[in-house]
């Protein structure tokens, strides 16, 4: 069977999507290139120099790492020039980043989280790139972090790269998630799975074991009767899984069902949550939606949410169907 490229898929795309414009088409294979350029510094690993601490923090305080300063600033100069967009905003900047005045400016906003599970990255584990598309509204200055405050409904395009044995780019336009896969001797992305649906049921949960003593009663009352097993109210044995990458453990689910959970703990709940909104949880969630999916805090659907903030936290609860429904149905009763 002749191989379909992701340039091909995404053309064949804009002739029947009103929605994926020729901008849109260029801009994703403009992140797609980007990914590759990361994929490439990812699998070089400490042959390349880039393992260990970069020795500066993001706006969460959190430690960077030299991979996650080298990605950013690889998505950044990959999408500055091409005219597709208005701005951008990653998870490693405070504010967003503007396009150098002497290139011409687009219709889109780009969010990025640069590399995701960046705490794996020195142990050889998947690491990701997470990304999602708006567009830009009119009368706000893209330079204005407001413009960046949209509900996850309104995204056009999300998508992922998982830097794992091989590397996949999972992606939605709003019409179905499709993967690709990177043919590393052509240099090139190629579809090798089309319209994933993710099992209604399941029996794996992927969730921190080490936070339980903090988790909220909903939540524990639902990982209490996974562990129970067959024995247990559920009346079957569950797995779980955990890499700490939340590309990694979502794409698992995407592939064979599951759910994923960084809930509202005792530890996050004065910021809200762990996982950020914008950069995470809005992209992840409209991919596990045009899934088959859902996702939801525990108390609302994740792209309902309006932001109030360029880096607000929430919690995340995402994956098969029937198993976040009955985690958000364990939250209504209390």
């Amino acid at each position: 069977m002749k191989p379909i490229f992701l340039t091909q898929f995404l053309i064949e795309e804009q002739r029947k999507n009103d929605q994926c414009g020729a901008d849109l088409r260029l801009l994703l294979e403009v992140v797609a290139r980007a990914c590759k350029r990361i994929s490439l510094a990812v699998g070089k690993g400490a042959l390349g120099g880039v393992l260990g601490d970069a020795g500066t923090g993001n706006i969460q305080g959190e430690a960077q790492k030299k991979l996650d300063v080298l990605s950013n600033d690889i998505l950044l100069e990959a999408n500055a020039w091409g005219g597709h967009l208005a701005g951008m905003a990653s998870e490693e900047m405070d504010e967003p980043s503007i396009i150098p005045g002497e290139y011409p400016k687009g219709g889109y906003l780009l969010l990025f989280d640069p590399l995701d599970g960046s705490s794996n990255i020195d142990v050889n584990i998947s690491v990701g790139t997470i990304f999602s598309v708006l567009r830009a509204p009119e009368g706000i200055d893209p330079a204005d972090s407001k413009a960046y405050l949209q509900a996850g409904a309104t995204q056009v395009a999300a998508g992922y790269a998982v830097y794992g044995p091989s590397t996949m780019l999972v992606l939605t336009v709003g019409t179905g998630v499709h993967a690709f896969t990177l043919d590393r001797e052509l240099g090139s992305f190629v579809l090798t799975q089309s319209n994933l649906r993710i099992p209604e049921d399941t029996k794996e949960f992927s969730i921190n074991a080490s936070n339980a003593r903090h988790w909220e009663a909903p939540v524990q009352r639902y990982v209490d009767e996974c562990l129970k097993g067959k024995e247990g109210p559920r009346g079957k044995d569950f797995n779980m899984r955990w890499v700490a990458s939340m590309v990694a453990d979502v794409h698992r689910i995407i592939s064979r069902g599951g759910v994923f959970m960084y809930p509202l703990d005792a530890k996050t709940q004065a910021q809200g949550g762990k996982l950020r909104l914008l950069y995470e949880a809005n992209p992840m969630g409209y991919i596990v939606e045009q899934a088959g999916g859902a996702a939801s805090t525990g108390r609302e659907r994740i792209l309902d949410i309006q932001p109030h903030k360029l880096h607000q936290r929430v919690p995340v609860i995402m994956g098969s169907k029937n198993e976040v429904e009955r985690v958000v149905a364990y939250h209504r009763e209390g």
